[in-house]
């Protein structure tokens, strides 16, 4: 017998959903009949991308009664509609397009996309919106991500450098750690003036580097085979590099001026091991201050995928347990702070190493980079919180007595020892 049923009540009546392209909008709209209030009405659209375009889609909407907008995540292009029908008073949500994408037998249009992003919008088909910060934030963003792009440019270009001295045959970097410290900047400096005894150019050398002047002779030996178009190169590459930090100091103090209303803020994180004040910054303009957009710190963590995942089937994995494409601003500066905090006596980096051991580096980043997520979220959801040390020993004094015995023996015996226990007289074996 068939049964009669109410349909699940809408979960937003007049919603709008826009197709985004980089010149044109399709937008969509659906509300309830005039005519049968049980039935929908929709009507489309085409608006452009201009700022009075959008302000014309919005009074468009408003004659509708329409105060629901979606749009999903198109490269940058959703930037202009999104930031200014928040403006005018909409509340918009970005969806991630891989949670909306066309079904198997659906015509591909952007008009039909448009009404299919309508209908999961108004239904609520479990789509959860993007995480958009707020202006204040993304100011902040949009100069900590440029910073980044002038300081990777920079590394790039002190490669390139160190190159063009190997093409030379001046072996430089094989004896200086740091290839633009002020010996060796130096010492290249003299290279472009001219200046090709090894003798003369090791005797540039300052502090610590005057007791490797031997070595540095030898590795200056071929720089009779620098000629003028390695110095007329090297000349242009030393001024890019230095243009570049002037840059960089330039948007750090503008940087700073941004943040001071979030300087608790930044304190708090700047106390986690291996969280300078750059990679504060950089992690507030990502995440935000507002905790509260992330339910859990594990919705942080896999927010920024730094949570790998096990897929199986049929009882056999799949893959290799890939934790994804995330935020990549974090990622860089997540993939900073753990090494920084592998190399501190912490328990963060106690976590670095004892993971890199036994599975690798990258995996020790990746496990290190969620603790440090799981911190910094406990800090920012209480300002009045600090970090408090836990001691080098958290793991070691927290592992179960015998578990600790197995492993040293192990380690002793991967070494090539035969290990026998006798237990002192008075302590637990």
């Amino acid at each position: 017998m068939v049964e009669e049923i109410e349909d699940e009540p809408l979960h937003v009546e007049r919603v709008a959903a826009l197709d985004i392209g980089k010149g044109m909008l399709e937008v969509c709209i659906r509300v309830p009949s005039e005519r049968n209030r049980r039935r929908r009405a929709q009507e489309v659209r085409t608006f452009g991308t201009t700022k009075s375009q959008i302000i014309e889609l919005a009074d468009w909407l408003r004659c509708w009664g329409v105060t629901k907008v979606v749009m999903e995540s198109t490269g940058d292009y959703w930037k202009a509609p999104f930031f200014r029908l928040e403006a005018e008073g909409f509340d918009c949500d970005l969806l991630d397009a891989k949670q909306v994408k066309a079904l198997p037998g659906r015509p591909k249009t952007d008009r039909c996309d448009a009404v299919w992003l309508a209908k999961v919008a108004e239904k609520g088909m479990g789509v959860g919106a993007c995480f958009v910060p707020p202006e204040e934030i993304r100011k902040l963003r949009t100069l900590t991500r440029y910073r980044r792009h002038l300081i990777e440019e920079r590394s790039r270009e002190k490669q390139r450098a160190e190159k063009l001295l190997e093409d030379a045959q001046v072996k430089l970097s094989v004896v200086v750690s740091d290839l633009h410290g002020v010996s060796a900047r130096d010492m290249m400096e003299a290279l472009i003036s001219g200046e090709r005894d090894p003798k003369a150019l090791a005797e540039l050398a300052r502090g610590r580097l005057r007791s490797k002047i031997k070595l540095l002779e030898e590795a200056l030996d071929g720089a009779d085979t620098f000629t003028e178009h390695h110095a007329f190169v090297l000349r242009m590459m030393l001024d890019h590099v230095d243009s570049l930090t002037a840059q960089t100091d330039r948007l750090t103090a503008q940087i700073e001026e941004l943040i001071a209303p979030f300087d608790r803020q930044a304190t708090q994180l700047d106390g986690i091991p291996g969280v300078g004040r750059i990679a504060a910054q950089d992690l507030l303009a990502e995440i935000g201050i507002d905790m509260s957009v992330f339910p859990t710190a594990g919705h942080l963590v896999s927010w920024c995928k730094f949570c790998p995942q096990v897929k199986s089937s049929a009882g056999k994995r799949k893959g290799r347990n890939a934790r994804g494409r995330g935020n990549r601003y974090v990622a860089g500066a997540l993939g900073e702070i753990t090494v920084s905090a592998g190399r501190t006596h912490t328990r963060v980096g106690a976590r670095y190493r004892r993971i890199a051991r036994r599975r690798g580096k990258g995996k020790a980043q990746v496990a290190t980079g969620n603790t440090i997520l799981s911190i910094a979220y406990t800090l920012l959801s209480d300002p009045t919180l600090e970090y408090e040390e836990l001691g080098v020993d958290y793991y070691d004094t927290r592992m179960h007595h015998r578990r600790q015995v197995g492993s040293h023996i192990r380690g002793l015996q991967r070494l090539g020892y035969r290990v026998t226990l006798e237990p002192i007289e008075g302590e637990v074996a």
